[in-house]
């Protein structure tokens, strides 16, 4: 039986357009690094696109390069031990670390990291709490972006390129760090792996807004 959290997911992303079944290997790979309510989630619901691909919940091994190459040389790789749990549609990677949770976003397609220091600095009592409102506080608007004129690209996007497969996303060519716009005409559907390599090849990510202090997250 779902909880209300997941309930509440659900009532905002609908049920889940593609499922693949979780190993029972990978449960017990990522036991006592995951909270367990996350590794229920995976047992009960497997790891899922919603919304017909805005939203994927995602095997973290698929993503550890990724996370190695989006993270380097960036405060937060000294700061805690970060996997992605889920990705957007237009390649944004919801982080989970092992000590602060659900403190991190990595927007590959803006190269921009989503942080904020009392998140980083925060020790978790109750992770299975945080693994719950990780889904509960989530957003169909959150997830999706828009374009230069403030409109939704999603829908437009999957109407225009068809749905993503679970190694694909829509990217934007050129890319928006070469000066390309975020408009329609523009998305592409791509290799995730790819594609997201070869952007942080491009140029570092900015942490805007973080005031990251790393002598006072790691005294803390």
């Amino acid at each position: 039986m779902r909880d209300e959290d997941f309930e509440v997911f659900i009532d905002e992303f609908g049920e889940a357009t593609q499922r693949f079944n979780v190993p029972t290997t990978s449960i017990e790979r990522w036991r006592g690094k995951f909270p367990d309510q996350l590794l229920s989630y995976w047992k009960d619901e497997g790891w899922c696109a919603y919304a017909n691909g805005l939203f994927w919940t995602v095997n973290p091994d698929d993503y550890e390069d990724l996370v190695d190459e989006w993270l380097h040389d960036t405060p937060l790789e000294q700061i805690d031990t970060f996997q992605v749990i889920a990705r957007s549609a237009f390649g944004e990677l919801f982080l989970w670390g092992e000590k602060t949770g659900d403190s991190a976003t990595i927007l590959c397609a803006t190269h921009t990291i989503i942080c904020l220091g009392s998140n980083l600095k925060r020790k978790l009592d109750d992770q299975d709490f945080y693994a719950r409102t990780f889904f509960s506080n989530k957003s169909i608007a959150d997830c999706d972006l828009e374009d230069e004129a403030g409109n939704p690209l999603f829908e437009r996007a999957l109407a225009k390129l068809g749905p993503l497969g679970v190694d694909e996303v829509y990217g934007f060519e050129p890319a928006i760090v070469l000066g390309g716009k975020m408009n329609l005409d523009n998305l592409v559907k791509l290799n995730l792996d790819v594609h997201l390599t070869i952007l942080r090849q491009l140029a570092s990510p900015t942490i805007p807004f973080s005031n990251i202090d790393i002598g006072k997250l790691q005294d803390s």
